[in-house]
């Protein structure tokens, strides 16, 4: 079967778009303006629609271009980790794994939940920390092969992801000694008169803790904020506050940091999945790391 359309027209399209106007592609691929033009014209004619318009003194995607610039993204990406790859099929025999991280899921965390393949002969494993909106758009991508969250996926017609959980774990206040013994009497009401290190709003445990406090009437005295979950506990070891931590890696947190617990945070619990672009998973390491949810 022929190929409806030249790869080095969709390419130069490529470029274009991501520059913004042909001019400055054509910078890019040291190509004269008027080759670069006719290329995409070119690929305009073989798909049968208008991919680019003007718009002031540059150029904006139409909505077929929009189609074909999400297709060429996940073309040219690949394309530029082949090399890699096969690289890396032929020098060892290696097992690659790349994960994302969601930036809110707590580090003590992660670490428990890589435990089932860190011990993986001839193991390479890359981590990627973000925000889960742009880790879910790597994964659409295949730049990575799965993402830890502490929330499922959200719905996008788009894209099939799927959620696997992997557990959850209650949650519990911990402080440095001088500051649990303040805090020990009338706990926990006695966390208004504390200062307390919370995770901020993006992280999903955030609302269930505020709802905690609703339910206590209890007003906490914030002095700190963090999206880094081991910067809060950092923070919360130097004295600075109690902060909130999954009892589930409690014995990693005493050997890390200097702090006890103070008391549990009874009915807020954080739960912890494998984000997917597969059903019945294929990779034999997210196999693995699937293995307690199956």
């Amino acid at each position: 079967m022929s190929t409806p359309f030249n790869y080095k027209h969709l390419y130069y399209f490529w470029v274009v778009a991501k520059e913004g106007g042909i001019s400055k592609a054509a910078d890019k691929l040291d190509m004269a303006v008027q080759t670069v033009s006719a290329q995409v014209r070119e690929l305009e004619r073989a798909l049968g629609y208008a991919l680019l318009k003007p718009a002031g003194r540059g150029l904006v995607l139409t909505d077929a271009g929009q189609a074909a610039m999400q297709q060429a993204d996940q073309i040219f990406h690949l394309g530029e980790n082949l090399p890699a790859r096969v690289r890396d099929a032929v020098s060892s025999p290696t097992v690659r794994l790349a994960v994302g991280i969601c930036d809110g899921l707590p580090k003590l965390v992660v670490h428990r939940l890589l435990l089932p393949v860190i011990a993986e002969p001839n193991l390479r494993l890359l981590c990627h920390e973000g925000e889960l909106s742009d880790l879910l758009g790597d994964l659409a991508l295949h730049r990575l092969d799965v993402v830890l969250s502490d929330r499922p996926a959200p719905v996008n017609p788009n894209i099939k992801l799927y959620s696997h959980a992997l557990g959850s774990s209650t949650i519990a206040w911990y402080g440095t000694v001088a500051l649990a013994k303040a805090a020990r009497k009338d706990f926990p009401q006695s966390l208004g008169d504390v200062p307390l290190l919370l995770p901020t709003a993006h992280t999903a445990v955030r609302d269930r803790l505020d709802h905690w406090f609703e339910q206590r009437a209890i007003r906490p005295r914030v002095a700190g904020e963090f999206e880094d979950s081991a910067l809060l506990k950092t923070f919360g070891a130097s004295g600075m506050g109690v902060f909130p931590a999954a009892e589930w890696v409690h014995d990693d947190l005493l050997a890390h940091y200097s702090v006890q617990r103070l008391g549990p945070c009874e009915g807020v619990t954080e739960h912890f999945y494998a984000i997917g672009t597969e059903k019945k998973v294929h990779h034999p390491l997210v196999q693995r790391l699937l293995q307690p949810a199956l």
